[in-house]
């Protein structure tokens, strides 16, 4: 059992306001119970709110080298840490432990580093005749992430509002908290002042509007599901305060038919069971051409059945559980309802081998001869399924790839760069992978239509956090 049974506010390990209402942490692997951790109440929100409210005039003014030597040593201290951050996540979200070590920490500790070099973004101004350009840190951000990466995402939100100047109140899922503490270990032993870093935990449908609505509150930045993001959206309405928001998707990605198809399938396939499915900007829209349709299945069919679906702390595992039984039965839900809708199993499915059983598996899935408006086409499963759809010319592909409420992201796979950065340019999301390429930190996250708004990492991911002033002086 992990230990922490308090919230971290102002610097300081505190008891919850209600010390019975707790939320029991469960390994998906096993299901047994690994951790507990208070359920917030509005008043456990109001006190994090109002330290970060008080550390906020200090801490936005504190110079660009302060704040980046801060970001250095923290991580450092999260490189110290990093086996303990891996353990978390495989614990109580499932990831093979050497994706959890690789990808959900490694990954996020090389990412929270590169803000360091981008402290001085707030002090950059811009001039035109009498008219001199200031950036402004924000304020106090609430930071709501999600359980699929949950360390990344703090990361995304939480190097930028460093860098600028901002505090935070952050909540994660309430299946995944453990790095957060850990990561609250790390704040306090580095020295970061009382207030800039406040954790709580808590159940979204408890506490969320109450967050998001808080007038002391000034930027809101969630990453969830859509539906989730509405309510959110709703919540900070009143007080009209920013919301950056990363939320659902169903990505595509087309194949032509002059494209190095074994390269294209199986990149595509990789992509989805990546995470066990568990990825927003999954490709889980696979369209191929007619033409070679029959032969991209068989590539599809063989690349999923290489996968070892196993307990994440078996070496050979290239996927472990999902991240809950919860999640487990959405999925299985989803698989059905293709079944029935008609589409065709191609492997996978909802059966599992018996030492699987007591896990929230699912085995990687393909679903061939797969209609456009099915649901398992449309909907976000949010799993290891994989949904190819076949077409007769590239605008239909086009076409089919942009009707659709998201636009998180997308790929393509041609017989060249050129040709597939013409594709590239036509589909409406937020990033597209061409050629087998893939996403770095350096670029802007975020999408269109009902992906979300706004942008995290790079640059661009700095702009959330900062307002803009405009100073006009004599002639």
């Amino acid at each position: 059992m992990y230990p922490k049974q308090q919230f971290y506010i102002n610097g300081q390990w505190l008891a919850a306001a209600n010390l019975n209402d707790t939320i029991q942490i469960k390994n998906p692997a096993n299901g047994k119970l690994i951790a507990c951790t208070p359920s917030a109440t509005e008043q456990d929100v109001d006190a994090a709110i109002a330290a970060a409210r008080k550390a906020f005039p200090a801490w936005s003014a504190t110079t660009a080298e302060q704040r980046k030597l801060f970001i250095i040593a923290i991580a450092d201290e999260m490189q110290n840490r990093r086996d303990d951050l891996a353990q978390a996540i495989t614990d109580t979200m499932g990831c093979p432990i050497e994706h959890s070590i690789q990808v959900q920490v490694q990954d996020s500790i090389d990412a929270f580093r590169e803000f360091a070099d981008m402290v001085g973004f707030v002090d950059e101004t811009e001039q035109q005749q009498n008219m001199t350009q200031y950036k402004v840190a924000i304020g106090v951000c609430v930071l709501i992430n999600p359980w699929n990466y949950p360390l990344s995402q703090l990361v995304g939100k939480l190097g930028p509002a460093m860098a600028t100047g901002c505090t935070v109140v952050v909540k994660p899922a309430e299946q995944t908290p453990v790095q957060d503490y850990i990561m609250a270990e790390i704040f306090a032993k580095v020295g970061v002042p009382a207030g800039v870093f406040n954790l709580i935990t808590g159940y979204g449908h408890k506490i969320g509007a109450h967050l998001c609505a808080h007038p002391e509150v000034d930027m809101v930045s969630f990453t969830g599901s859509t539906a989730a993001g509405v309510s959110v959206a709703k919540a900070a309405a009143p007080t009209i305060k920013r919301v950056c928001q990363e939320l659902g998707g169903k990505s595509a990605m087309i194949i032509t038919e002059d494209a190095d198809l074994q390269a294209a399938v199986t990149y595509g396939v990789e992509d989805v069971m990546f995470n066990c499915g568990q990825t927003c900007s999954a490709l889980t829209r696979m369209f191929v051409p007619s033409s070679c349709y029959q032969e991209a299945i068989g590539i599809a069919k063989s690349a999923a059945e290489q996968h070892i679906v196993g307990n994440p702390l078996d070496p050979n595992s290239t996927m472990g559980p999902l991240s809950s039984a919860e999640q487990q039965q959405r999925v299985i839900d989803y698989i059905n309802i293709g079944i029935n809708e008609g589409a065709k199993l191609v492997t996978g499915g909802t059966e599992l081998a018996d030492e699987l059983k007591s896990g929230a598996y699912v085995r990687p899935t393909i679903f061939a001869d797969v209609k456009h408006d099915m649901r398992i086409a449309q909907q976000e499963i949010f799993g290891p399924v994989l949904c190819m759809i076949a077409y007769a010319d590239e605008q239909q592909a086009i076409e089919m790839a942009n009707d659709s409420i998201y636009g998180l992201a997308s790929a393509v796979y041609a017989k060249d760069t050129p040709s597939a950065l013409k594709i590239a340019r036509q589909l409406r999301a937020g990033q597209c992978y061409i050629q087998g390429g893939y996403f770095n930190t350096l670029g802007p996250f975020g999408g269109f239509k009902q992906s979300g708004n706004g942008r995290e990492w790079g640059r661009e991911g700095l702009k959330e956090y900062v307002e803009l002033q405009a100073v006009f002086t004599p002639e």
